[in-house]
């Protein structure tokens, strides 16, 4: 399954990236009560994508913060 990224669910978990899938989710998790909702809804999507990747397919996965539209 190829799992593919907005640019912005990238930034998002780009700022929160640890070096384990479990940790990045938790780190997403434990921002998003401090956010409004709109970024809690985009926060949420990038949840839902990470927790369907492989621990190994994370791995593999580069996120970089970007302004690219």
């Amino acid at each position: 399954m190829n799992i593919r990224f907005t640019i912005e669910e990238e930034n998002i978990i780009a700022i929160y990236a640890e070096d384990s899938r479990e940790r990045t989710i938790d780190n997403i998790n434990s921002a998003m009560p401090y956010m409004d909702e709109d970024m809690r809804q985009l926060a949420a999507a990038a949840v839902n994508k990470l927790q369907a990747m492989t621990d190994s397919a994370f791995s593999e996965t580069v996120f970089t913060l970007t302004d690219d539209e």
